[in-house]
């Protein structure tokens, strides 16, 4: 019974393996073709059909085509050239997806801002875009005004909404461009390993960073999720994820268009529109990231929940508490998870739908993948390496740190990096497995099982050690989600003076009155002594980023300070479980009159 499931897991990877490599076996570096030739292809093909429905509006791949090309021309006509940048800070929207294809048909790139950020970040983010001009709309217009007394030099806002003083309105630039398609001799000399697009790191730890995203790993994005998803021409893809971010913008919407499907758009996520939306719009796929199924679990049940015609979802950060109520709950057939990073170079999907697996590498194909994990010390932060100087694999069961080797020329492991180039080089492992040999050090810890499944675990910097040990704040989190009324939970390490490594604090989001005797009771019997929160604290709402990736540094920042902490705030005492920290407590604890 065991050989043939396994057989059956193995004939399912092995299909989705190969209907995606097909699809990206051509892509190649020094190729003229690049990603708006793909695009374009799928133009010639689809021309009548619906390409993209937003807020009741659809249009056409033509007219989805002609739009992009209005863009390229008005690109020309303030003569920006091949490898210059325009700056886009808008929320989802139409015209989104058309404004970096179209700057792309002749060469122009892309940066992709977050619409979420504010003040210093967003400067932070168009400064290091090199960017002189930015596209807002009335949503964003007033924040880019907000920070514009940031900026290191002069941008030119362009508007699609009435303009005011110095602003330009673009969409009356856009009446006078030609809606045919610029001659390609525009784009001669270009290869895919141009900068099509600046997609920034979510900044969860700090600033975000501008990965380069080149045509050929913009290829391998859309081209890559067309094959894995297995999507037809008769697909409808929801994304609700944000079009800045890689896994909306590129694998869900090349899911659709390079195989004639539509994206079905929506402005931003809503738990309470989802499952309406889908329904309404006859949507057969959607795409995730984060917690936002976790949303979706914790909202009240909606009928259209099971009357959809959902037959995939796919993305990435899918708990595995949370996997089978998807899959039960809200009668979702199959579920595609996948392991990768918009900067790297490693990827991996879940094709035969292992719960709670982000990918897999069967032994039998292990050589011809460029994915391994290395021992990795917690404490150091730094990779275990032997008596050779080289680093030493963990196997089976080991955590480690995930590592994809660089080879120049080969699109699957090549790693173009950030803008900044030191940020880069510090994402460079040398010397890994033979002397001279680099490998992109994704900054995650996984581990593997004797079947080649891949686990994610934490984070690095986010596991912390703590009584001798090593604490996921990931594993952690999952335990404390199943006490009844905890919503969301947020974990990780804080300092405490006169004691070795940090202590772990978890930040907590529930649903009515918090039941500290009985939260402490659970963690007693869910956790093992090192790995039970020091602190707890209370919240309304945990801040997340655009792609509901949890922000952990202001929340280390305040640690367990009462001064600094907002709202309830408790420590778990050895004898009495958690208790509020009252100034008599805190006292006690900065005295070192409490044992820890």
């Amino acid at each position: 019974m065991r050989f043939q499931a396994r057989l059956k897991r193995d004939l399912r990877f092995w299909q989705g393996l190969q209907r995606t490599l097909k699809r990206v076996k051509s892509i190649a570096r020094d190729s003229d073709n690049l990603i708006c030739d793909d695009i374009q292809a799928a133009v010639e093909q689809w021309r009548n059909e619906r390409a993209m429905t937003f807020e009741g509006r659809t249009v056409t791949y033509g007219e989805l085509d002609a739009m992009a090309n209005r863009y390229a021309h008005w690109a020309k006509g303030l003569n920006l050239r091949r490898g210059q940048v325009v700056a886009l800070f808008m929320p989802n929207r139409l015209e989104y997806f058309a404004i970096w294809y179209g700057l792309s048909k002749v060469g122009v790139v892309t940066a992709l801002i977050n619409n979420q950020l504010t003040g210093l970040p967003l400067a932070h983010c168009l400064n290091i875009s090199g960017a002189n001009h930015v596209i807002v709309d009335a949503e964003t217009s007033p924040v880019f005004e907000q920070a514009r007394p940031l900026l290191e030099r002069k941008m030119q806002e362009w508007v699609l909404a009435q303009a005011h003083g110095d602003q330009r309105d673009l969409s009356q630039a856009l009446k006078s461009c030609s809606q045919l398609p610029p001659d390609r001799s525009v784009r001669e000399d270009m290869t895919a390993a141009d900068t099509v697009l600046l997609i920034y790191t979510s900044g969860t730890t700090g600033l975000p960073k501008a990965a380069r995203i080149t045509h050929m790993r913009a290829q391998l994005m859309m081209r890559g999720f067309a094959g894995a998803t297995g999507a037809t021409s008769k697909d409808r893809i929801y994304v609700t994820l944000p079009l800045y971010h890689a896994t909306g913008g590129l694998c869900g919407v090349g899911a659709a268009l390079l195989n004639g499907g539509s994206v079905v758009l929506r402005r931003r996520f809503s738990a309470t529109h989802f499952w309406k939306e889908i329904v309404a719009e006859g949507c057969t796929m959607f795409v995730y990231i984060g917690e936002l199924c976790r949303y979706l679990v914790n909202h009240e049940f909606d009928e259209d929940e099971i009357r959809h015609k959902i037959r995939l979802a796919f993305g990435n950060g899918l708990r595995p508490d949370v996997w089978p109520q998807l899959k039960q709950r809200f009668r979702v057939p199959e579920v595609l998870e996948f392991y990768g990073s918009t900067e790297g170079n490693v990827s991996l999907f879940n094709f035969d739908g292992r719960e709670g697996a982000v990918g897999r590498v069967p032994k039998w194909l292990k050589k011809r993948f460029n994915i391994r994990l290395v021992q990795y010390d917690v404490e150091t932060e730094e990779v275990v390496r032997g008596l050779d100087g080289l680093c030493i694999e963990a196997g089976p069961g080991q955590v480690g740190q995930c590592v994809g080797q660089i080879a120049a020329g080969d699109a699957r492991s090549e790693f173009t990096g950030y803008l900044d180039k030191a940020a880069s080089e510090k994402k460079v492992l040398h010397n890994v497995f033979e002397r001279g040999d680099a490998w992109f050090a994704t900054g995650d810890l996984l581990r593997t099982d004797a079947d080649g499944y891949f686990y994610f675990v934490d984070r690095i910097g986010d596991t912390f050690r703590w009584k001798g040990e090593n604490v996921s704040t990931n594993e952690v989190a999952e335990r404390l989600l199943a006490f009844p009324g905890v919503e969301e939970a947020n974990v990780y390490g804080v300092a405490v003076d006169g004691a070795d490594g940090r202590a772990g604090m978890a930040a907590l989001v529930v649903d009515g009155v918090f039941d500290a005797k009985a939260f402490s009771e659970h963690v007693r019997q869910e956790l093992p002594a090192y790995a039970q929160p020091l602190f707890v604290r209370l919240l309304p709402a945990m801040e997340t980023t655009g792609t509901f990736k949890i922000r952990k540094v202001d929340l280390v920042a305040d640690g367990y300070d009462p001064a600094k902490v907002k709202g309830p705030l408790f420590f778990h005492d050895p004898k009495k479980g958690y208790v509020k920290i009252t100034k008599s407590v805190w006292d006690k604890l900065q005295a070192g009159m409490v044992k820890i």
